[in-house]
């Protein structure tokens, strides 16, 4: 007991205590901030997170290590030490973005139950026009126990049985449902007791993004009248009453009257088996009143969402001020108070050029001018706000907006809202009257309410709760009627007529499935509770697709794994209406409810594409699943499209400020219809196929943009570093350095290119690469000025089974959210044939000095750098966001994870060893690999923890590399900094001196080769790379060793003066020289030499096709040549050609052996016009004369699918047999033999010996055009 009292004490003083931290500003001069198109100059600082947008100034962010939440009562700022700062200094920072206090946020962080203390401030202050920086200050705090977040026991839907009908409504107020309606809805009233009908729903407001706001999570009944229920029948006459809550209404998180999400509120009906909720009399307060209220606040807005102007962010504009400047709108306020002021609210922008301004009128007197700046990017729209009281003197309010374009005309401006309140009488005007008074709120006791002209009035609710409407019973006469009520709150009331009823709405399917995901989404197979670790949220015609995407999860990476729809999310966490919050609320549901922290969900995939547009507005709209989007909706470099939203859990999070923290792993399929998810779950599975394992998974490639202004040269330094950092870390990497500068830049009709980057980009990617990450400038159309790679680049690869996940820190690479104009990134992830498995990527403007740290930052967690335990791609990125290096930055939030969150990179496990070089133990081997010496390793396979995998069968890759190679950039631009030109000096991989395939056996094996001649002479460390996989399982392993030297020659080699064997083929080994191809042939090649084929790159000596002649275009192959398994003497080269024109072609290819002596060899190919006739070639049978066996073979020119059929006859003319067949033509090749004769006829008889007669009809489709030939066949 003692010992519990002292823990009890210590927690309690621990609480208690106050702690203070010092914060210290080391301003170091200034930084340049830049994207694709604009540069910001700011002072800057060196020892905190920094922090600077255009639009919001300079922030700078810290974090401590603190587990215990603080108390933000006890916060106290001391020994602030300011210095000025004179206003030149400021450079390009915006002066009204420089706040007129000290700005600061003190808070605890949390990201899954892990605290850190959180200060964001502003760090430059404007003190009436006198700039002042922090230098430092101090403060001081207490901490509190902590808060429970706000969350939701496990419970059950009541939509989990009996018949729900949905409908909506489009307005607020009170709705009519009679027989008819009901019938048409689906219910056969005849059946029906209308005591037990019920309605529910939560109305139409939009959920709010912030998490720690109470809301129901699931439909709520709603207290309704019945007119006509008593007899237990429903009559023609009976009908039902209800107050509905329609979508609009205004939203302080979004600034907007109008719905985000949708047009009408869904509410269900549901007939019970016991009496439903009705609508009570209040029970109003009987004391004598202590106010009297005859007034009502009164408030209406003009507000139309057409257009989003810069097609980001969550804002749209209605009315258009370009040829009609001048527009005036009318606002009428029955019974307005003119005594009191109004309330004026305006929201506008404009895009011009130039400076532009808008007059604001009221009923002809001027009230303000709204200021629009120019726009330039990455700033595409300029907005204003105007707020104010004003005095009016008569009820009908004209409101008067006037642009004035500047002279120039093609400025145009946009009129988000204009909103007026005001103070009205309490006078009732007819129709539906819904009134309540603001200025109430704060006061207490009884208010009397007294309605005028109310002789029409047949009934008032309270309706300020809306699921629990009471009818009062008012006193008064005919033209006045009173009721009393509790002060204390906003109250609602509605008074109405007999007249005034609203209709709702019927549309689509109207009786809803039963559903319960708050109880199913936690029952395994057996119904037993089981913790989640997956969830995937699709819409429901994605539904097949992602239970695959689910299944290959729970085979492969042994989690658990739930897929629900958005309709039934919706159904029970938004009452049926759209709403992103829905999403986030449901995920939270499950985070909260799991059995234990650690057992918390994990990964969430978002199945399907998005879109700026949640309600279907513009043309081909891809809002299948939709993404949180800022207010902000101006900025390319602010104006944010983010899925962080639906992974933050914590109290208060939601609103994507910078202490928000993820807690779940986020990713999303970008599939825009079922087809499309298709594709993207195929990609997926193949991912984990066996057909996917290869050494292409230890490969990586690092590409750089190049220096056209020196600050730029950030960037080929910072792809440089990562390179080697990710070398030293993990050596049995080989990585790649693709730094554009490094190669020769050339001039083009479009500007500069470097063609051999391009060139060494598509390679690279189509040889396969684990990860390729590009850093510098980039847009939707692709990556860099010079357009290194672009977006048919990333349409036509075609690197199936060899996926990478590319990585883009760049801008707008992957801007998914405007389905108007597709991107690079889009089509990289696309791409059937290939591309990318997944992207880590951005979707707006990002500055190259975040870049920088992000990028550095991703790699630690994306590659474990410190570790052997790999994260799954998408959780590297939230560790990354997370990080305190990077989670100050607002720009975080602009970076995507896109594909299946849960997968990890294939990063093969450890480890391969070298046991034996020459025989020699390779501990005590010291000779160097010399050129033309003969070399044999052997070694073997062994698990993590070093031991050799005894039952291991499968096949090994070796690559071994000649010694690094040091290199310097070509400062193609000229650019120079402090009068030196910009140069870098990296390091690359040496040149491959063998890539040979070996048998493993009983997890040994042995590899030969013969090392070239062309290995540097001089003596260093080279590298040996393994890969290995498994036969008998899905299982792979690497390995490396970096202590073998290489160099040198021997001088003892044997002789060889003869070049090697060439043989060229197109497509396969059946083709002859002279033969047709489509414009995509793939050229074959196989090789023999007795000592080997040279692959090490010596000058001259590079294996190359030339098409043509094309000398300045020919095709260096080195890295597609592939030796046999087990033989360093044979080999073969697959490389695919692309847009070949049509007519005659000659491909000549030289090779060279490991001495040096070359062959040449030539091959002619025709690729015919597809705008011609489909045409086909040497129809032949083989073999022929044949017994019971033969082949038809044939080839032809198409790049379709082919339809065949073979009728074959007697020498009389009768048809003994017909075959027809399908030809797949994906493979590029240009020879078909898919179909077979045994020699029966039709009825499955053998035909006589003899001669017959075969007609063979080919047929395209997709081209519409048929083509047939005959020939002769003999059966013995």
């Amino acid at each position: 007991m003692r010992f519990f009292l002292f823990l009890v004490f210590i927690y309690s003083t621990t609480i208690g205590f106050s702690q203070s931290k010092e914060v210290n500003i080391n301003w170091d001069g200034y930084r340049v901030f830049s994207t694709a198109s604009a540069h910001f100059e700011v002072p800057y600082f060196n020892n905190h997170t920094y922090n600077f947008a255009p639009g919001k100034g300079i922030s700078l962010v810290t974090h401590w290590n603190e587990n215990l939440e603080i108390d933000q009562n006890s916060i106290v700022i001391e020994k602030l030490d300011l210095s000025n700062l004179p206003r030149e200094q400021l450079k390009e920072l915006n002066i009204s973005d420089i706040p007129t206090k000290f700005n600061y946020e003190i808070k605890s962080s949390i990201s899954r139950g892990k605290r850190s203390l959180f200060l964001e401030l502003s760090p430059i202050i404007n003190q009436n026009g006198s700039f002042k920086k922090v230098n430092s200050f101090r403060f001081s705090y207490k901490n509190t126990a902590e808060k429970k977040p706000l969350t939701y026991r496990t419970q059950s839907s009541v939509l989990n049985n009996g018949n729900w009908y949905k409908f909506y409504v489009d307005k607020t107020g009170i709705f009519r449902l009679d027989k008819g309606f009901l019938n048409d809805l689906g219910i056969n009233t005849n059946n029906v007791d209308p005591r037990k009908i019920r309605i529910f729903g939560n109305g139409g407001n939009m959920l709010p993004m912030i998490n720690s706001t109470s809301h129901p999570v699931d439909p709520i009944e709603n207290a309704i009248k019945v007119y006509g229920q008593d007899d237990g029948v429903f009559n023609n006459d009976d009908y039902i009453l209800f107050y509905a809550q329609g979508p609009n209404g205004y939203n302080a998180e979004s600034n907007t009257n109008l719905n985000l999400y949708s047009d009408k509120s869904a509410y269900f009906i549901n007939i019970g088996s016991s009496t439903g909720k009705r609508i009570l009399e209040n029970n109003l307060p009987e004391d004598p009143y202590d106010l009297l209220v005859d007034s009502h606040t009164a408030y209406k807005y003009h507000e139309i969402d057409d257009y989003n102007i810069a097609k980001i962010g969550r804002r749209w504009f209605g009315n258009r001020f370009d040829f009609e400047s001048n527009q005036t709108f009318e606002f009428n306020f029955p019974n307005l108070r003119t005594s009191e002021p109004i309330n004026l609210k305006v929201y506008t922008a404009a895009v011009s050029e130039i400076s532009t301004s808008m007059s604001i009128e009221v009923n002809n007197q001027q009230i303000s001018n709204m200021n629009y700046s120019s726009i330039g990017d990455p700033i595409l729209v300029s907005g204003d706000f105007y707020s104010g009281d004003l005095m009016v003197s008569n009820s009908n309010i004209s409101v008067d907006l006037n642009y004035n374009n500047n002279g120039n005309p093609s400025s145009v401006a946009y009129l988000d809202y204009i909103s007026i309140e005001g103070i009205s009488d309490l006078t009732y005007n007819g129709d539906q009257f819904i009134f309540y008074n603001k200025n109430l709120v704060d006061l207490s006791g009884i208010a009397q309410y007294n309605i005028a002209n109310a002789n029409a009035i047949s009934n008032i609710w309270e309706i300020t709760d809306l699921n629990n409407v009471t009818e009062i019973s008012a006193d008064g006469n005919e033209s006045t009627v009173s009721f009393k009520s509790i002060l204390g709150e906003e109250k609602k009331f509605i008074a109405f007529n007999q007249d005034s009823y609203y209709e709702p709405i019927i549309e689509g399917q109207t009786l809803i499935e039963n559903q319960d995901i708050k109880s199913d989404v936690f029952l395994d197979n057996s119904n037993q509770f089981q913790d989640l670790d997956y969830l995937i949220v699709c819409r429901s015609d994605m539904l097949y697709e992602a239970e695959r995407l689910a299944q290959i999860n729970r085979d492969f990476n042994n989690l658990k794994v739930k897929v629900v729809t958005l309709e039934k999310i919706y159904n029970e966490f938004s009452s049926g209406n759209q709403d992103i919050s829905a999403i986030r609320n449901f995920v939270k549901y499950i985070y909260y409810n799991a059995s234990d922290q650690a057992s918390r969900i994990k990964y969430l995939c978002l199945f399907g594409d998005a879109s700026y547009d949640y309600k279907d507005r513009i043309s081909q709209n891809t809002n299948i699943v939709p993404s949180w989007h800022s207010i902000n909706s101006f900025s390319l470099s602010n104006a944010y499209v983010s899925d962080d939203f639906f992974g933050m859990m914590d109290e208060g999070e939601g609103m994507m400020n910078n202490s928000d923290k993820l807690d779940i792993a986020v990713g999303r399929i970008l599939a825009d219809s079922p087809q499309r998810a298709t594709d993207l779950v195929d990609k997926i599975s193949s991912y984990y196929n066996a057909s996917s394992y290869g050494d292409w998974r230890n490969k990586l490639i690092v590409i750089s943009d190049d220096v056209d202004e020196p600050w730029e040269s950030i960037i080929q330094g910072t792809s440089n570093n990562l390179a080697d950092l990710i070398t030293e870390n993990k050596p049995f990497f080989n990585v790649k350095k693709i730094l554009s500068d490094s190669y020769v830049q050339e001039s083009s009709a479009g500007g500069e290119r470097y063609p051999e980057v391009n060139k060494d980009i598509i390679d690279g990617i189509e040889l396969g690469a684990l990860v390729v990450n590009y850093f510098g400038h980039g847009g939707e159309d692709g990556i860099a000025r010079e357009r290194i790679f672009d977006k048919i680049d990333a349409t036509e690869l075609s690197n199936e089974n060899k996926l990478n996940c590319f990585v883009s820190v760049t801008c707008e690479f992957t801007k998914f959210d405007n389905p108007g104009r597709n991107t690079a990134g889009e089509f990289l992830y696309w791409n059937k044939n290939g591309g990318s498995i997944a992207l880590i990527t951005t979707t707006r403007q990002i500055f190259v000095s975040v870049g920088v740290n992000f990028n550095l930052t991703l790699e630690e967690y994306l590659f474990s750098l410190n570790s052997d335990n790999y994260y799954s791609m998408a959780e590297a990125l939230r560790l990354t966001k997370n990080d305190p290096s990077i989670s100050g930055t607002d720009q975080r939030r602009l970076v995507f994870f896109i594909g299946d969150p849960a997968m990890k990179l294939a990063i093969a496990k450890p480890n391969i060893r070298i046991n034996e070089i020459n025989d020699i133990l390779v501990d005590e081997f010291t000779e160097p690999l010399q050129g033309l010496s003969s070399v044999k390793i052997e070694g073997q396979i062994e698990d993590e923890f070093g031991n050799k995998i005894e039952d291991y069968q499968g096949e090994l890759v070796t690559t071994v590399f000649d010694k690094n190679i040091q290199r310097s950039t070509l400062g193609n631009d000229g650019t120079s900094q402090n009068d030196s030109p910009i140069i870098l000096d990296f390091t690359t991989l040496g040149e491959v001196l063998f890539r040979g395939k070996s048998s493993i056996e009983n997890g040994d094996f042995s590899v030969n080769f013969i090392v070239p001649r062309d290995v540097v002479m001089d003596i260093d460390y080279g590298k040996i790379s393994f890969y290995s996989k498994s036969s008998s399982s899905l299982m792979d392993q690497n390995g490396s060793n970096l202590n073998i030297l290489v160099g040198g020659i021997d001088e003892n080699a044997s002789e060889d003066n003869i070049g090697p064997e060439i043989e060229l083929y197109m497509n396969d080994e059946a083709f002859i020289s002279g033969g047709i191809t489509n414009e995509n042939p793939n050229l074959l090649v196989k090789l023999f030499d007795e000592n080997g084929i040279n692959t090490s790159s010596g000058i001259g000596h590079d294996i190359v096709a030339v098409l043509d002649d094309d000398v300045a275009n020919s095709f260096r192959l080195n890295d597609y040549y592939e030796a046999n398994l087990d033989d360093y003497q044979n080999g073969t080269i697959s490389y695919p050609l692309r847009d070949i024109s049509p007519g005659l072609h000659t491909l000549s290819l030289k090779a060279w052996d490991v001495y040096n002596n070359s062959s040449i060899s030539e091959i002619q190919f025709v690729v015919h016009d597809q705008d011609q006739e489909l045409v086909i070639s040497n129809v032949l049978n083989y073999p022929n004369p044949f017994v019971s066996f033969t082949e038809f073979w044939f080839n032809h020119n198409s790049s379709n699918d082919l339809s065949v059929s073979i009728q074959i006859f007697t020498v009389s003319g009768k048809l003994v047999k017909t075959i027809n067949g399908y030809v797949n033509t994906s493979n590029s090749s240009s020879l078909s033999r898919d179909l077979t004769w045994d020699g029966k006829d039709d009825f499955g008889d053998k035909v006589a010996k003899g001669v017959y007669i075969y007609r063979l009809t080919v047929r395209s489709d997709q081209i519409d055009k048929q083509v047939s030939k005959i020939e002769k066949l003999v059966i013995l």
